[in-house]
């Protein structure tokens, strides 16, 4: 089934002309659950790996004894997703309290080599906006389950771009690590149905004159609309966390489904994507730029834990409205890098160079 962006609540450029300068494809994945096979486009499916190539893994030090057995991960999603709408059945719940009991492998040494996990493949002839070295039509996309590389204690990521007509025999089964940091490290399997959709730079970034322009119009809005006090909360620190400052946000703006603001609506699409623009709602922008030419590095690939990041849900597909709080649309991917959002950024002049990582 495609998937289909609603249009957008209002004609942005005819407001705002200046943004035209300011215009970017970017490819919705829509990542929902399947059974996707080794030769297609995917997120968390088999790789069209060569099989005389060695598979990569993490030999860095970080501890390799705790975490969470990949097949209890597994398990618990499939009886999760198999109890959805009902009571967990007697069996079910004494699988869960032994997945809970924390089985982990202490045997496993700090250093041994771990296989790193498939995160997703995409194909150039799926995705639009995938442009990588001069022949490549096939991009790769692993990582470490375990979040402690670097000083920062982020995810390792490897990205391989290939041509998929030189891949032959792939092996069977693919390498996978025994076990992982988090079950949200763990991407599950999903079939993806690309959109090309046009994005406009992050409210932030543009010039004061335009954010100036943006903010008045949207204040009109409000004003039209007799305020804004019932639709969100006053700011962030009255809460413990932003999840619950996030929570409390779509809480207000449920019943306020004609409510539209530029970042919301109108900028930057959320979930799984590739190009586009990156969002800073978090953090102030930062600029990300390539440690070998110093060239500003856009998003490659956007790693989201949201399809849609709460209501007003204008960008969530037409054909997926009526399952709209199914968590396995909004959440279809089951992963949670840093704050919930990561964004890999490669090199606009030469996609050899070393890749940056990017999270809100």
């Amino acid at each position: 089934m495609t998937r289909t962006t609603p249009a957008r609540p209002v004609d942005v450029e005819a407001l705002f002309p200046a943004l035209a300068a300011h215009r970017r494809t970017a490819t919705r994945l829509h990542p929902r659950r399947g059974e996707p096979d080794v030769a297609g486009s995917s997120v968390g499916g088999p790789l069209l790996w060569p099989a005389d190539e060695p598979w990569p893994t993490c030999t860095r030090v970080h501890p390799r004894g705790t975490g969470h057995l990949l097949s209890d991960v597994r398990l618990r999603r499939r009886v999760e997703d198999g109890a959805r709408g009902r009571d967990h059945t007697e069996e079910e719940r004494r699988l869960l309290d032994a997945m809970a009991s924390g089985v982990h492998l202490p045997g496993l040494p700090d250093d041994e080599p771990l296989p790193l996990l498939a995160v997703a493949q995409l194909h150039t002839r799926d995705v639009p906006d995938l442009v990588g070295p001069d022949g490549a039509d096939l991009l790769q996309v692993l990582w470490c389950p375990f979040e402690a590389h670097g000083p920062d204690g982020t995810v390792d990521v490897v990205l391989r771009w290939r041509r998929a007509a030189d891949v032959g025999p792939v092996p069977a089964p693919q390498p996978e690590p025994p076990v992982v940091g988090r079950p949200e490290c763990v991407p599950a399997p999903c079939v993806v149905h690309p959109e090309r959709v046009v994005e406009y730079e992050y409210h932030g970034l543009l010039s004061e004159a335009l954010q100036e322009e943006i903010t008045e119009w949207e204040e009109a809005l409000l004003d039209e609309r007799g305020g804004d006090d019932a639709r969100e909360p006053s700011a962030a620190a009255g809460y413990a966390t932003y999840e619950e400052y996030e929570a409390a946000t779509v809480a207000a703006r449920a019943g306020e489904p004609e409510g539209i603001d530029y970042r919301s609506d109108l900028s930057v699409a959320p979930g799984w994507k590739v190009g586009g623009f990156a969002s800073w709602h978090l953090t102030d922008p930062a600029p990300v730029d390539c440690s070998a030419c110093g060239a500003p590095m856009p998003p490659l690939l956007t790693v989201a834990m949201w399809e849609c990041d709460g209501a007003p849900r204008s960008w969530l597909p037409l054909e997926d409205r009526a399952a709209g709080d199914d968590p396995r649309v909004i959440d279809p991917v089951g992963v949670y890098p840093g704050r919930g959002l990561m964004r890999v950024h490669t090199c606009p002049a030469d996609p050899a160079h070393p890749h940056r990582l990017s999270f809100q």
